[in-house]
């Protein structure tokens, strides 16, 4: 193989000092302009690429040229770094390799989301990796890592057998080359800002790359994160608004007995029938209409469309606002892996709540088992403790199991409870062939087909989370404690709508419903995410928390924004003035405990072939443990485990543990451990399931 291609090569050279060395000669000293011309190819096939589009492209390239003509200029300031280097072929194509893969991974993301590609994403390989399967088919994962292979080939061949640069590399010069065509960018970028070419704000990043490009935005996205100091930041500042908000709400506080307060987050839900092409057999969430009109309600402003659902999640536990993070940026990957953040779990533990997490989907996706210890949880029950045998066509845990979980969280404490639900049922992808051949609403309207059937299967879990909410409220009633339940949707779905699709026209609105059993007064209003929890507390007179008085005193005041801004640095980044205690905050990382229910080994019975373990609450994700060794454990039902190839010794330990998905085998957490002794077993026992000896 490399003599073959070292001959290739060689024939290439040779062709080189022939009839080509003109030709190569000319490319040489006008190397400069060809890579000028190579960085707009480049990139008007990214755009191509991200926009599924040629004539979009050329749109953008016509419509924006300012903008097109920046974002060609980064990629040529990126090709200067030729030459430092003999291997300029090899350079070269790496630099276009690098940048036509960037356009291509933009392009296949937003065919299954909105939002963008962002540098964000590089801290969610792991989770994208864990869910791949449900967006692309085997044959689609398989061809697209074909490519990246035979890329990677390719350029490694190159490195080895392409022709070297033979001329004399002036350093030197090179660098200040370098060293100017870096300058010209930095003073274009402040060009570009300046005359609003580009900006530093991202409102809704989707719509930034369309308008800004790319390259900026993604690079944007990758080193901007965190939040910026404001302007007018001082301790004097932040202690003038705490003392404005304690203020205001001094006199709300009383002693009564307060509800249950479960907060559900429903997963891309949104109403349907506010899209203006559809049509529907019949109403497809009927219960949410009419819950709508019986309790305070209204439209819920959202910080993402199509994805995002962890943001949507932290803004509506902490009460802060994504927009003065960087662009596209998830604070569950970033900074609250390193900190405690003040949020409407620990301001609740604080007036005597205990505080629980639940969500259908496994405890590690967006680091929710890390980071949900560091939001003030005292529990999180994941998908691991769950009965995970019903789910929809495309594999997701469909959300009645989360009743029963929720029902444990208020079972386990004599105290009240806050409960924090996340679902996951209406999470896509949406199949573009008919998987149900006879669904409850009949949907029609779509531009095609292959539409329509992913309409009609993404309506239809609607239609059963619509059932699904109106059974939580029933078990609720039944359980006979005062609560308060809100629920909302997390985002759109990402179905390719439009602003002229949808009745509002603003695709960054689902819906809101506060259902109680306390006899709260009606009051319909339009909330952001980041307002909720706050506007929950203060109907049942509840005042705690800095971001949470702030939100209850200031929400409708004129310096409402711009303080809050203030107030969000200062809890996350600051000094902490705040809290008064020397740049320390008050909040520390609880030992959170997975799950409610834990695994519980009650009998072991070992059998010439087959070790079986007897116990309760067992699931998918518990794993049996000897001597502290992994065994390979089948789940046989909630009862029953089964170890294949298994000897046990007399007093070996035996211990279950639920593990989460993946090669790591990161422990949830463990039962109990159970000492081995040989007796008589009965085959009737095992066949019972029970392990129990008469």
């Amino acid at each position: 193989m490399g003599s073959a291609c070292r001959t290739f090569f060689d024939r290439i050279h040779e062709k080189y000092s022939g009839p080509l060395a003109k030709p190569i000669a000319f490319a040489n000293r006008f190397s400069l302009l060809l890579h000028a011309a190579a960085s707009w190819i480049i990139y008007f096939i990214m755009e191509a690429v991200s926009r599924h589009s040629v004539p979009a492209a050329w749109e953008f390239m016509t419509g924006s040229t300012a903008a097109f003509a920046y974002n060609s200029f980064m990629i040529f300031m990126s090709f200067m770094l030729v030459y430092l280097f003999r291997r300029r072929i090899f350079m070269r194509l790496l630099i276009a390799f690098f940048w036509l893969v960037l356009g291509i991974i933009n392009g296949t993301i937003l065919s299954s989301r909105v939002t963008p590609f962002t540098g964000q994403d590089l801290h969610l390989i792991t989770d994208a990796l864990d869910i791949v399967g449900n967006y692309m088919s085997p044959v689609q994962l398989i061809l697209k890592a074909g490519g990246v292979v035979l890329g990677i080939a390719v350029l490694v061949l190159l490195w080895k057998y392409a022709p070297k640069y033979q001329g004399r590399l002036r350093y030197p010069l090179n660098l200040a080359a370098l060293a100017a065509v870096i300058g010209l960018f930095a003073g274009a970028t402040r060009l570009c800002l300046e005359q609003r070419v580009l900006s530093t704000y991202f409102g809704n990043i989707a719509f930034a790359y369309e308008d800004y490009g790319l390259p900026y935005c993604f690079f944007c996205s990758l080193l901007a994160t965190g939040m910026d100091e404001p302007y007018n930041y001082s301790e004097e500042t932040i202690e003038a608004i705490v003392r404005r908000d304690e203020e205001a709400l001094a006199d709300e506080d009383n002693d009564s007995e307060k509800p249950n307060i479960i907060m559900l987050q429903l997963e891309t839900f949104f109403d349907p029938t506010t899209v203006e092409f559809l049509e529907f057999s019949e109403d497809p969430i009927p219960n949410f209409h009419r819950l709508m009109e019986e309790y305070s309600s209204g439209a819920f402003k959202v910080p993402s469309v199509g994805a995002g659902t962890a943001n949507t999640e932290f803004e509506c536990i902490t009460g802060m606002n994504l927009r003065y993070f960087g662009p596209g940026e998830y604070p569950y990957k970033t900074i609250l892996k390193e900190t405690t953040c003040e949020s409407a779990a620990y301001d609740l533990r604080e007036a005597g709540y205990a505080t629980h997490a639940i969500h259908n989907n496994k405890a590690t996706f967006y680091s929710r088992a890390d980071v949900f210890k560091n939001l003030g949880f005292e529990t999180y029950t994941s998908k691991e403790y769950m009965d995970v045998s019903n789910t929809t066509e495309n594999g997701w845990l469909k959300d009645e199991v989360l009743i029963g979980h929720i029902l444990d969280c208020l079972e386990s404490t004599a105290r009240r409870d806050f409960i924090y639900t996340i679902s996951v049922q209406g999470h896509g992808e949406y199949p573009t062939e008919q998987v149900l051949e006879d669904p409850a609403i009949q949907v029609t309207g779509a531009e095609t087909e292959e539409k329509n059937y992913q309409w009609e299967y993404y309506v239809n879990q609607l239609h059963e989370m619509d059932q699904f909410i109106v059974d939580l409220i029933d078990a609720l009633d039944a359980y006979g404690e005062d609560y308060v339940l809100v629920m909302y949707g997390d985002h759109l779905p990402t179905l390719g709508l439009t602003v002229e699709d949808v009745s509002n026209r603003y695709l960054f609105d689902t819906s809101y419903v506060i259902v109680d059993n306390i006899g709260l007064e009606k009051e319909d209003d339009t909330l952001c995410s980041y307002q909720i929890a706050a506007e929950v507390l203060d109907r049942v007179d509840i005042h705690v928390g800095t971001m949470m008085q702030y939100h209850q005193a200031r929400r409708k005041t004129k310096w409402y924004l711009p303080d809050m801004e203030l107030l969000q640095y200062d809890l996350l980044y600051g000094e902490r003035y705040a809290y008064d205690m020397d740049g320390e905050t008050p909040y520390e990382t609880l030992d959170m405990q997975m799950g409610i229910r834990q695994p519980e080994i009650r009998n072991v019975v070992a059998l010439e072939e087959m070790t079986y373990v007897f116990g309760q609450n067992f699931t998918t994700a518990t794993k049996v443990y000897v001597d502290g060794e992994y065994q390979s454990t089948k789940y046989m039902n909630d009862h029953v485990l089964q170890l294949k190839k298994t000897v046990l010794t007399e007093d070996a330990l035996i211990a279950v543990k639920q593990l989460a998905p993946g090669k790591a085998r990161r422990v949830l957490s463990e039962g109990n451990t159970y000492s081995f002794h040989y007796e008589e077993r009965g085959a009737e026992d095992i066949q019972e399931g029970t392990g129990e000896t008469a």
